[in-house]
């Protein structure tokens, strides 16, 4: 029986070529990731007071460390024995291969640095970043449909994608929107509990242990459904990046329970991060 929904997904990955230059529509998301997270801390600043001169502090510190974070993260965490014997492919970015963990251990060295530059306490940065690190994961992921990569196994549901310029004759999950949808979910969470409930100063690493599970915990469970990135996972029970996810959605427990306990945080927790509650305007 054929199902008229199924979507045959043949977009060109060039947004622009001039000559021999392209540009990419992953590219494009990247920068979009990125813009938007320069323009979070911009606002977050204005809101919690503070100088304008951090969000351009952060955008710099948490950009390059993203990026050498992602691509450094894929070249040694997936394939190490190739990139060991093929160093100056670390620089090619342009032929694909960034992984988001080792984005986001990337941005913890990054963030860990920023914050002692500024003087901020570590855990309002981390605590931050999670909103646009949300939002940005789902934009990403649009970039990697546009790419046809990192789709899933055959499936006969109505929202299949036959990935054309891959080869595919059959539909797959296009397990890109499944993650994109979920960081959706987890950025409108995390931005309720920053400008609802300040939970960024009543209970500081809640906000970044909430990130940390929707974004690994989303990962862990899709990767079943996902194809192997490797030929060595095609044996493993669970893959690398389930594996890399587990950490993380552990942090991101401990991160949550940590400040309730009251054992670990003997302090208020808001004299704890260093910063006085944040009062919205009086309305005139």
């Amino acid at each position: 029986m054929m199902n008229f929904l199924t979507v045959t997904w043949d977009v060109d990955p060039v947004m622009i070529k001039l000559g021999g230059f392209e540009v990419m529509w992953y590219g494009l998301c990247w920068m979009l990731a990125i813009l938007g997270g320069a323009l979070f801390f911009i606002n977050a600043g204005k809101r919690e007071g503070l100088s304008p001169k951090l969000a351009d502090n952060i955008f710099w510190w948490g950009t390059l460390a993203t990026i050498i974070g992602a691509r450094l993260g894929h070249c040694f965490f997936y394939e190490p024995a190739y990139y060991f014997s093929h160093p100056l492919e670390l620089l090619d970015i342009r032929g694909g291969g960034m992984a988001s963990h080792g984005a986001a251990v990337g941005l913890l060295l990054g963030l860990w640095g920023f914050s002692r530059r500024n003087k901020l306490p570590y855990i309002w940065s981390l605590d931050r970043i999670m909103v646009p690190v949300a939002i940005g994961g789902a934009i990403v992921r649009i970039g990697n449909l546009i790419n046809s990569e990192i789709y899933g196994h055959a499936t006969d549901l109505p929202w299949g994608f036959i990935f054309v310029n891959r080869g595919e004759t059959v539909a797959m999950h296009p397990t890109q929107i499944y993650e994109a949808l979920c960081y959706l979910v987890t950025f409108a969470v995390l931005a309720f509990l920053y400008y609802k409930r300040d939970a960024g100063r009543r209970r500081p690493g809640v906000m970044f242990g909430v990130g940390l599970i929707g974004v690994f915990l989303t990962r862990f469970v899709i990767e079943f459904v996902k194809n192997p990135q490797i030929a060595a996972e095609q044996t493993m029970t669970i893959n690398i990046g389930q594996i890399l996810s587990i950490p993380f959605v552990l942090a991101g427990v401990l991160m949550i329970v940590w400040p309730y306990t009251g054992r670990a945080l003997k302090l208020d927790p808001m004299r704890w991060a260093g910063l006085k509650p944040y009062k919205e305007p009086k309305k005139k």
